[in-house]
């Protein structure tokens, strides 16, 4: 039996009617998973023969778009990226942007990012700091990695510890390599963690609670640095060698774990892998606060980031590269359980409009420490969502009492049996056409049932700051508007940025990242004596 496509209807309109779908579009460079998943949800694909030129919902391709696509996006419209944003995952562009930062705000909270020169117009202070250190060092080798700036997949990488080895073309990224990488069985690892912004204009920064860990398929030697399945931990790469069949010690078959398989593996040492994730958390953060003021101002688009992450034996986090369109391709079993339920998230998180449903399954890399409670109870999005969470959360959301927007116009909406979160759009959608539709956003119940729906989504979050403090509004539209205050959370995706009521207000008009930078920076001083104390305990 075809299974019925989910609708909402608006009050008063006749029980007969059933509004159209909504609609995807893709390209050639369109990731398979992506259709799957949004046929799954009972969307149509977009058919020029079938469809108005304007009459789609959601364009989501690899590559950018024209600024003009920005320009003429319609209300109803989404598109997967943002304008400017492919200068942050060029490396030398990366490199800039967080060296000038660590200019301006110190190197110390900047410590996430490794030593590095732009090849060719650093390469005398390179060749400097490269001198300074065998002086210092004598006989004991130190260690450089050389990345071209564009390439990606790990081609082109060059690991050398002899000035003699190196070898760069056009513009290239000189590194200090990490030498004391945690070994997980021997075998070197990073974190694929996935991160979307929803918005730069104000800034509005998600991090996924579950990802992917990618191993090296050799055991990890620095007395062969040309062995690339023992440096790097690219899956384009270790797929391809001879070990990756093989079932290796700890790790098991494959190259690839979940996060949530990592944070077990973490926890059954004893590592505050909390901690860990805080750390990474504020990376996250201060990455995108360091181009976030120069990407164009441009409406109804977000963009899915995916931040590379080494730890080492210390468990400090550094930061690698940070990837524009991240691949979604399924090659294993970790690629389904997370890349799947990625795009079915960010659905979620691009459409969410009232609270989630309870009793719902999803992974989460943090079990049993999740979940949002407000200090005080209240009408507005984020108490409905976190109200109906079961346990206590590491961060207290403090609830104030929000005023409705009286603004907003429109009938409300009723659910019909059969919708997902996804109803919200279809309300916008009027019964001749889509270029109908009404101006003003509709208010729509608070209770919403996706029984239709095949992709089950856990209500359960980690919460990563000890307080968070945030005046919010009810907002029932599906539609954009800067003044409306974030969502705290959508499937496994968590609202990372802003924090608390300081950052919202830093971030609402312009961005002051000087404020913000003090925020994190009282954050961070907590989080070093919370850890300096717990050390003295023992």
């Amino acid at each position: 039996m075809k299974k019925a496509k989910p609708y909402v209807m608006a009050e008063g309109e006749d029980t007969g009617t059933i509004l159209k779908p909504l609609v995807f579009r893709t390209d050639e460079t369109t990731p398979k998973v992506v259709q799957s998943v949004l046929l799954e949800r009972g969307w149509n694909e977009f058919d020029r023969k079938e469809h108005n030129v304007e009459g789609w919902n959601l364009y989501w391709k690899t590559s950018s778009f024209r600024m003009i696509e920005h320009t003429n996006v319609k209300p109803w419209q989404r598109l997967n990226h943002h304008p400017g944003t492919t200068k942050l995952t060029r490396k030398d562009r990366l490199a800039k942007y967080l060296m000038y930062m660590k200019r301006v705000y110190g190197t110390s909270i900047y410590e996430f990012v490794p030593l590095t020169f732009i090849m060719p117009g650093d390469y005398n202070k390179f060749v400097a700091e490269y001198s300074k250190e065998k002086q210092m060092l004598g006989t004991k080798q130190s260690y450089w990695i050389c990345k071209p700036a564009e390439l990606s997949r790990g081609r082109g990488i060059i690991i050398f510890s002899d000035i003699k080895d190196l070898i760069f073309d056009d513009t290239d990224i000189v590194q200090k390599y990490i030498c004391n990488p945690l070994l997980v069985g021997k075998y070197k690892c990073d974190l694929r963690v996935y991160v979307c912004v929803t918005g730069f204009k104000p800034l509005t920064i998600y991090i996924y609670q579950e990802g992917l860990v990618r191993f090296a398929t050799e055991k990890f030697d620095l007395s062969n640095l040309q062995n690339n399945y023992a440096h790097l931990t690219n899956s384009s790469i270790n797929t391809s060698g001879t070990s990756y069949e093989k079932i290796k010690e700890v790790i098991g078959h494959g190259c690839k774990w979940t996060l949530s398989r990592f944070f077990s593996y973490l926890r059954s040492f004893d590592v505050d892998h909390v901690l860990l994730w805080q750390k990474i958390s504020h990376m996250v953060i201060l990455t995108m606060l360091a181009f976030a003021p120069s990407v164009p101002c441009a409406t109804n688009c977000f963009e899915l980031f995916g931040f590379d992450i080494l730890i080492d034996d210390n468990f400090k986090p550094w930061l690698l590269e940070v990837n524009y369109s991240p691949a979604l391709s399924l090659g294993c079993k970790a690629d389904v359980t997370v890349k799947r339920k990625v795009i079915h998230d960010i659905v979620e998180l691009i459409h969410l409009n009232g609270p989630r449903n309870e009793g719902k399954e999803g992974g989460n890399a943090f079990p049993g420490l999740s979940n949002v409670s407000f200090a005080k109870s209240d009408k507005g999005r984020l108490s409905n969502v976190c109200s109906s969470l079961p346990y206590g959360s590491l961060l207290q959301f403090t609830s104030r009492a929000f005023k409705k927007d009286e603004s907003t116009k429109g009938k409300a909406a009723r659910i019909c049996p059969k919708n997902t979160r996804t109803s919200q759009l279809r309300e916008m959608i009027s019964k001749q056409n889509l270029l109908l539709m009404a101006k003003e956003p509709p208010k729509v119940k608070s209770k919403l049932k996706s029984r239709h729906s095949p992709h089950k989504i856990s209500l359960s979050y980690v919460s990563l700051f000890p307080s968070y403090t945030c005046k919010t509004s009810i907002s029932s539209s599906f539609l954009s508007d800067n003044s409306k205050e974030p969502d705290p959370q959508a499937g496994n995706f968590v609202l990372i940025f802003p924090f608390n009521e300081a950052t919202y207000g830093a971030s609402r008009n312009g961005l002051n990242v000087k404020r913000i930078v003090q925020e994190l920076q009282k954050q961070m001083n907590k989080q070093h004596s919370r850890v300096g104390g717990n050390k003295t305990k023992r």
